[in-house]
């Protein structure tokens, strides 16, 4: 059968999925069939790097195709209207999302056709907006509570499950199992025949770490990695990120309560209820492939997947994000297509997440625009001659929850991370050839200063660039 020059195109999208999650990557403590098969088929991208720790300002580049300081979204909850999901529309696909994307409002189009808008598991907060999403409709029709930090907060040993807790209502309930059932049905029921873009996202492995208890069952004679956290590790953080500690440490946020000295027992807990999200998610992406195939489709689709940032899980002694620390920003990037993507090809070059934008409009048969900050990965994806980029990049605001500091930035090359905070001079260097874990921090080290004031150089260059080639852009959308 001739591939037609306008593929199906999917899109995949996990929340809080970090890099260390896929077995075929060579992380066997993670059962993760579906996702192993998108690697031996597709081709993954081994360090890709979001750019920002926190959903909306990650999702918001993505769909851009630009970084954070140019879309203006460096926090969650800051406003985001259009997309390159628009041009997707404009040339003839159906767009559909089915799930979390974060946009604000969160149910604004930024191009889609139709919408089925499931948000965060957890928003019982008062410091968050309002908002009834599908999965909350679903709940009420069958008058049922939804799992929250406030219904959590009332078992007694809430302060020590550190966010793990077992789904306790019928299992297709659960938001990943209804967010991808709804995707399912869209691809059984929608009667059009012309090419389509379905954006699918998932909430979860983002906590409460809340897995249908038989997920757990793969994980209880497993060697599961705790995390790194040592005291020096520790006392030697920055103040904005010994301020963040302390923040997790009062406020129990996504009903998870940060502890000081967590025991292994509870690590070790906390990990696999997070391990078992990723493979109910992993369960349901190969039934969506599944239903690409009853569609007829599948052979003519590229799937892709990734998430909007890591988490830290204790490592370094954090919760969540919000830091620039390897289990914080670093993310899965696989794309599967058969005979538009090479096959069992595994890159290590350098990738910026939000590459996946105009590497979609590129699949589409579309020209990206130059005023993009993000690069196509196409050429990779064919087996052709590619090195990545030299540099990535993440930046974050002073939020509710990063509160020390006004802005975070970070640079990595090949081989060394650089993070500053913008007010105070601190920051943290770490040598990732030598210290892939970031337990020892070169910030103060002379002989590191050289590589420390080259790192900072291209921080500089980097937003001059920046202004320089989104200027059209700018002009556009004032």
């Amino acid at each position: 059968m001739p591939l037609s020059e306008r593929p199906n195109i999917v899109l995949i999208i996990t929340d809080q999925q970090r890099f260390d999650t896929i077995a075929a990557l060579g992380h066997t403590h993670a059962y993760t069939p579906n996702l192993d098969r998108m690697v031996a088929e597709g081709t993954t991208f081994t360090r890709a790097y979001v750019t920002a720790p926190s959903c909306a300002p990650s999702r918001a580049s993505l769909f851009h195709g630009l970084y954070p300081h140019t879309t203006g979204v460096l926090r969650n909850e800051e406003r985001w209207h259009h997309s390159w999901v628009e041009r997707l529309a404009g040339a003839g696909y159906r767009c559909v999302n089915v799930g979390k994307m974060h946009t604000y409002p969160y149910d604004t189009s930024v191009g889609f056709h139709e919408r089925y808008v499931v948000e965060n598991k957890d928003r019982n907060h008062p410091a968050l907006p309002f908002f009834t999403d599908e999965w909350d409709k679903a709940l009420w029709v069958r008058n049922v509570d939804k799992p929250s930090r406030v219904s959590y907060a009332k078992r007694d040993d809430y302060q020590s499950r550190l966010g793990a807790f077992e789904w306790e209502l019928p299992e297709e309930l659960h938001a990943d199992n209804f967010v991808a059932a709804l995707a399912k049905r869209w691809l059984q029921a929608y009667p059009g025949d012309e090419p389509f873009f379905l954006q699918v996202g998932f909430p979860g492995p983002h906590p409460p770490y809340d897995p249908v208890p038989r997920y757990l069952d793969y994980y209880k004679d497993v060697d599961i990695p705790l995390p790194k956290r040592t005291s020096a590790d520790l006392e030697a953080q920055p103040r904005a990120l010994r301020e963040l500690r302390e923040h997790n440490f009062v406020n129990d946020h996504d009903a998870i309560w940060h502890l000081p000295d967590p025991t292994p027992e509870q690590l070790r807990r906390q990990r696999a209820h997070y391990l078992a999200n990723v493979t109910m998610i992993d369960e349901q992406i190969g039934q969506l492939f599944d239903k690409l195939e009853r569609r007829g489709v599948l052979d003519d689709t590229v799937v892709l997947f990734t998430s909007d940032h890591g988490d830290c899980l204790n490592d370094h002694g954090h919760s969540q994000k919000w830091t620039m620390y390897e289990s914080s920003v670093r993310v899965p990037a696989i794309v599967w297509g058969p005979r538009r993507v090479m096959a069992n090809q595994q890159l290590d070059g350098l990738v910026s997440m939000m590459d996946f934008g105009p590497s979609i409009l590129e699949l589409a048969g579309l020209e990206p625009p130059e005023w993009m900050e993000a690069e196509s990965l196409v050429p990779a994806l064919r087996g052709e001659a590619w090195s990545g980029r030299e540099h990535v990049f993440s930046e974050h605001a002073r939020d509710l929850i990063l509160t020390g500091t006004e802005l975070m930035t970070m640079v990595r090359d090949d081989r060394w991370k650089y993070v500053e905070f913008f007010e105070d001079g601190e920051g943290q260097l770490f040598d990732l050839d030598t210290d892939p874990d970031e337990e020892h921090d070169r910030w103060d080290d002379p002989a590191c200063a050289e590589v420390k004031a080259e790192l900072a150089r291209q921080i500089s260059l980097w937003r001059a660039n920046s202004h320089l080639r989104t200027g059209a852009w700018l002009t556009q959308h004032r």
